[in-house]
């Protein structure tokens, strides 16, 4: 069995994505910030995207049908912080409209998906949530990153020829 300090020090190798996985609890916005996000199929669109246990946020996302996966810009290092807390009012002077089926889009990120929830996979600790796309944005915004322990403009990063 790996231990865990040995798991983090891997982790900290692997470059990810930052999104905000949103939802609505009734009239609340809830939300948290996760980098555990995969593109399944372009054809058709799916995605997954895997939340624990213990979040705050996570009874309001199994229950829900659909949910919003904003893909964080540069601009939005305050939301990744917000976002990464267990704020009860993550969404306080935050500028945010509803999508189609009413999951909140936040303003300011890179690209958001608003997906229907397929299935809910119990993986240990997490829930996987595999997911139709059903509706998409983008913006010319570059995406944010994260990689040990600190946040990168996705949009300066040197090609390898």
């Amino acid at each position: 069995m790996t231990d865990a300090d040995l798991m983090k020090q891997v982790n900290r190798r692997f470059v990810t994505g930052v999104t905000a996985v949103t939802a609505r609890d009734g009239e609340l916005p809830r939300g948290l910030a996760v980098n555990a996000f995969a593109s399944i199929s372009l054809d058709p669109p799916t995605v997954m995207v895997a939340v624990q246990h213990t979040s705050s946020t996570h009874e309001c996302l199994f229950r829900a049908e659909h949910l919003a996966i904003n893909i964080l810009s540069t601009d939005q290092l305050d939301v990744v912080t917000r976002f990464a807390t267990k704020s009860d009012d993550k969404f306080a002077g935050l500028e945010w409209r509803p999508g189609p089926h009413g999951s909140p889009l936040l303003g300011r990120s890179a690209a958001a998906m608003e997906v229907r929830i397929l299935e809910r996979l119990q993986a240990s600790t997490h829930t996987v949530f595999m997911c139709r796309v059903v509706h998409a944005e983008v913006t010319d915004l570059h995406p944010m990153v994260y990689s040990a322990g600190k946040f990168f403009d996705g949009g300066n990063l040197a090609a390898l020829s």
